[in-house]
């Protein structure tokens, strides 16, 4: 089998690590460690806290994996969740309201 090869096809060039990130991939990694850090507080597996939180399972993964950045209000509450997870699921599954 001949197989042609381009000779004049430039090399891949990888991008350079020390660039300065763009806003939407700093909002990612925010979001991306906001998601681990409310997530780490409860000590809980993905699907435990998306089924704990009213969270759908694949938002969770997509901002862990700094695939997607949440909006403002869910920043808010995953911020609540780090900071007081007891209290946000006991306010979220109090069936005596």
């Amino acid at each position: 089998m001949n197989v042609k090869r381009d000779v004049t096809k430039k090399p891949r060039v990888e991008p350079d690590a020390d660039a300065p990130l763009s806003d939407d991939e700093f909002a990612r990694g925010q979001g991306a460690m906001l998601a681990r850090r409310a997530r780490a507080a409860t000590g809980l597996s993905q699907t435990a806290f998306a089924g704990r939180f009213g969270i759908p399972v694949s938002s969770l993964r997509d901002w862990e994996q700094g695939r997607r950045s949440p909006d403002a209000a869910t920043r808010s509450y995953l911020r609540v969740i780090a900071r007081m997870p007891d209290g946000v699921a006991k306010a979220l599954h109090n069936d005596a309201a």
